[in-house]
């Protein structure tokens, strides 16, 4: 679409620090197989989490939130959705498996994309899979009960058109090499937000057309660290830069350099955050999540990351915070608030 012509990819400019990031990227990419090739028990149990996580993070970002345990019920298929959030959850849970399992067999298409929007909705009474009949506007909710325009996407009856071609132009610039996948990837899910294709669940859809993507060029760290639960932990600049980069769009006007610089950023995140948990195995230091989860045991009353971080000196805060999402993720703990003043308790 609008960002994936020629002509606009050829007059992208960018800095030092991007073609660090980029470059850094790809050199995470180049070392990914030594990790999968290690460890199998620490990669099966990160998969695990990581589904999980992803399968609440997408679905909270759209204000769907189901309790901790149901959802894990519902992802390890132990239990039937009952309601609507835990009928979109486990739609999510379906796509999200289909994607893990059968990326290389599914190019970005039209197809593809309905197909996968239909199974989110393939518990719920209506069909997903649609484009929208009529015109949906990207609006910004506030408590005081106004609404705020965030963006006026393609309209409904331009939307066939705008897939055909965003999908198309994909596939040109991605044969043609006009660009790095790692600009051509976050491109392409902009322009897919800006056209907003469906009535409901754009926002799900456009993640999982993410991880799709990125498998499919071979950034798979988001089978084992989950990519929806980086966005959500970083919302704010999630639809800030996004909402930024849209300015102009339709004008073919728009800048897109801070949603490239997001995307990158949340990617780097989740790569330093696999080697953190499954590089040091192979250093002779996984006994440190040991030493951690050993700690958190051993507490009776909340406590914070800070207290962990104390009494398990020489151990980064990076690391105690993936043994936390880890126990989590187990149902073995569970945070009593946000932010710095969060502090953690043992889950009856």
């Amino acid at each position: 679409m609008y960002s994936l012509t020629p002509e606009f990819l050829a007059n992208l400019r960018y800095d030092g620090l991007q073609i660090a990031t980029m470059r850094a990227l790809g050199e995470y990419r180049g070392k990914q197989q030594l990790y999968f090739a290690q460890s199998p028990e620490v990669l099966s149990d990160l998969r695990q989490i990581a589904v999980i996580e992803s399968t609440e993070s997408s679905n909270r970002l759209e204000g769907v939130v189901v309790p901790r345990d149901r959802l894990k019920s519902l992802v390890i298929k132990n239990a039937t959705p009952k309601s609507r959030s835990e009928q979109e959850v486990a739609g999510y849970r379906d796509a999200l498996a289909l994607i893990h399992e059968s990326a290389e067999n599914m190019p970005f298409s039209e197809g593809v994309v309905r197909q996968l929007h239909a199974m989110l909705y393939r518990y719920m009474p209506q069909a997903g899979g649609q484009w929208k009949a009529t015109n949906n506007d990207i609006v910004e909710k506030h408590p005081d009960g106004t609404v705020r325009l965030r963006f006026r996407p393609i309209p409904a009856h331009l939307t066939p058109m705008a897939m055909a071609d965003l999908v198309g132009r994909y596939q040109v610039a991605d044969d043609r090499h006009l660009a790095d996948p790692l600009v051509l990837i976050p491109l392409s899910v902009l322009d897919f937000l800006c056209i907003h294709p469906f009535p409901d669940g754009n926002g799900r859809a456009a993640r999982l057309v993410t991880l799709l993507l990125l498998y499919q060029c071979d950034y798979a760290v988001g089978r084992y660290i989950s990519l929806e639960r980086i966005f959500e932990e970083s919302k704010e600049s999630y639809y800030e830069t996004l909402e930024a980069s849209s300015q102009g769009w339709h004008e073919g006007r728009h800048d897109v350099r801070p949603w490239l610089d997001y995307f990158w950023g949340a990617l780097l995140r989740a790569y330093r955050e696999f080697e953190e948990r499954v590089g040091t195995i192979e250093r002779g230091r996984g006994a440190k999540s040991d030493r951690v989860r050993a700690e958190i045991r051993k507490r009776t009353l909340p406590f914070s990351i800070s207290d962990i971080e104390q009494a398990c000196p020489g151990i980064s805060r990076d690391t105690v915070r993936m043994v936390l999402r880890a126990m989590k993720a187990e149902g073995q703990i569970a945070p009593t608030g946000k932010g710095r003043g969060a502090r953690w308790v043992k889950s009856s």
